[in-house]
């Protein structure tokens, strides 16, 4: 009997004792600073701001789903990584979506990347001179899939304007206007590539499709 009541005194002590020292350890991984690192147009502070729900989180039990709702509100943002850095600091790695048009669609903008996502638009300097488009997301991507269809060279153009019943017009660089019809353009697309390598291109700045299998050049 006092045998058995030692060895119950015993492990009292030792539970009693195991339970704190079990938190004191889980607690030590606990995130005290975040890291960004590959960002240019997103803000550190603003990726940090975003993420300050994890402070005090326990590395090891981090949940990444939390993360990625939390940081898929910056439009700018592509994908990311998470390193655990033990025993308590998380660097986020973030890659960013990069613009290739500007989408002027009534009084808005946006940027467009090639994936046509709209990237909420920001006064940035090396992206001011991209190609504008003056029309909506879903008539414009329906263009775009379009001309990669075909391999258009998309250098050539700067602005794209759409007009009523969905019909296109294209601006060059070179200040030519090609007039699209609203349906089955590719073949016009193909014959102004074609024209290009022409010796007499330079002299047109018009070339209308717009009349079914007739080409007006001015």
């Amino acid at each position: 009997m006092k045998k058995r009541l030692v060895i119950a005194l015993i492990l009292l002590i030792l539970f009693s004792t195991y339970i704190p020292q079990k938190l004191f350890l889980i607690n030590k991984f606990n995130i005290e600073k975040i890291e960004v690192e590959n960002n240019s147009i997103l803000k550190d502070d603003e990726i940090k701001e975003a993420l300050a729900f994890l402070y005090h989180t326990n590395l090891f039990f981090l949940n990444t789903s939390n993360i990625e709702k939390k940081l898929k509100k910056k439009t700018f943002l592509e994908s990311f990584e998470i390193k655990k850095i033990y025993p308590n600091i998380l660097k986020v790695k973030i890659f960013e979506k990069k613009p290739i048009f500007i989408l002027q669609h009534n009084e808005e903008k946006f940027y467009i990347n090639k994936n046509i996502d709209l990237i909420n638009y920001l006064d940035l300097e090396e992206y001011k001179k991209l190609p504008i488009i003056f029309g909506d997301k879903k008539n414009f991507e329906i263009l775009y899939k379009n001309l990669k269809k075909i391999d258009f060279p998309f250098y050539l153009i700067k602005n794209y304007y759409l007009f009523d019943l969905n019909r296109w017009d294209l601006e060059t660089y070179e200040k030519k206007i090609i007039k699209l019809p609203p349906e089955n353009y590719n073949k016009s697309l193909k014959n102004f590539m074609i024209l290009r390598e022409k010796n007499n291109f330079d002299k047109y700045k018009l070339f209308d499709y717009r009349i079914s299998n007739q080409l007006i050049l001015k």
